[in-house]
């Protein structure tokens, strides 16, 4: 891609002379949200100078930044770099922003997303966002929930919570909490169809479980906790899993602090069916200083350790 050519007389312009930091504030938009319309949304131009603006900075750097994939745009490995590098632009155009605006040192402003699993975010993340924006009303958060494999080349959050650890050197990672799963059914099934005594009586059950096909999280193998196992009724959504369990659909695999919700639930096995396992809680490294990631992954915390006993019946 070729650069600006100067003008008779003119001193060539260097790299980071042709390079505008407005431009990367538009490249960091995008990464941050995924999206080109929203990243116009929140900058308040139309996907048009969005679009403008970035092709400037490429053309600029004389690097390709985005690609259009199937749905959306998609960073370059050079685009990740770049938008990773600019991610204190935000920051310093917030804080120049309060200062003239005389705005608290201690006000928390700006946007942020979370991604969190799907009940976990319902249950823990979205009353601690809550509580963060009734401090710091402006303050804008994003929560998208899902039980998905962290994309660790997503720069679409700023904050996430992963079912497991996440290992990578672009992010910053930390134990949160460990959680426990049972099996747990209604009391009308179980008349109907019997209680099972032993790990091998689900056999004549049917187990209500995740996808096998499209589960993208390793941790939640049934086969790792429940070996031969097979379900018989099967959703990408937790939800759908704690609603098939309370129509009678069979016996289902749930956390606790999801069933604890609904009393017509009654754990079985629960001396031979105890599935530990562990959220962790991991922000981008280039945004790990922001006062406003601070901030979430300490609301998060903090909700957390509030409520632990909702989460397992184990010492964390």
């Amino acid at each position: 891609m070729s650069s600006p050519t100067p003008g008779p007389g003119e001193r060539p312009l260097s790299l980071e002379q042709r390079v505008r930091a407005d431009d990367l504030r538009y490249l960091h938009a995008v990464a941050r949200t995924g999206s080109r319309s929203v990243a116009a949304l929140d900058l308040g131009v139309d996907t048009s100078t969005v679009t403008r603006r970035i092709r400037a900075l490429e053309a600029a750097l004389g690097v390709r930044l985005v690609e259009r994939g199937v749905s959306s745009w998609v960073l370059t490995d050079d685009g990740r770099a770049v938008a990773s590098a600019a991610g204190g632009i935000e920051d310093s155009v917030a804080a120049a922003v309060a200062a003239v605006a005389g705005r608290s040192d201690t006000a928390l402003h700006g946007h942020a997303r979370v991604t969190a699993p799907d009940a976990f975010g319902v249950y823990f993340v979205a009353p601690a966002l809550v509580e963060l924006r009734r401090r710091h009303p402006d303050l804008t958060v994003e929560l998208i929930t899902s039980t998905r494999q962290l994309n660790l080349y997503q720069s679409g959050f700023d904050v996430a919570v992963a079912v497991g650890a996440t290992m990578s050197r672009q992010l910053v990672s930390e134990p949160l909490s460990a959680y426990e799963l049972g099996l747990y059914a209604t009391g009308d099934y179980l008349q109907a169809h019997g209680t099972p005594a032993t790990a091998d009586d689900l056999r004549e059950h049917a187990l209500i479980w995740y996808v096998d096909a499209l589960l993208q999280v390793d941790e939640l193998d049934l086969e790792r906790h429940i070996p031969g196992m097979t379900a018989r009724f099967s959703s990408t959504s937790i939800f759908g899993q704690l609603e098939a369990t309370r129509a009678g659909g069979g016996i289902g695999l749930l956390p606790m602090f999801v069933a604890v919700r609904h009393p017509e639930l009654q754990r079985v096995l629960s001396e031979q069916v105890a599935v530990r396992l562990g959220f962790s809680l991991a922000a981008r490294r280039d945004r790990i200083s922001s006062p406003v990631v601070e901030a979430i992954r300490g609301a998060i915390r903090a909700e957390v350790a509030s409520r632990t006993s909702e989460l397992t019946v184990f010492p964390n």
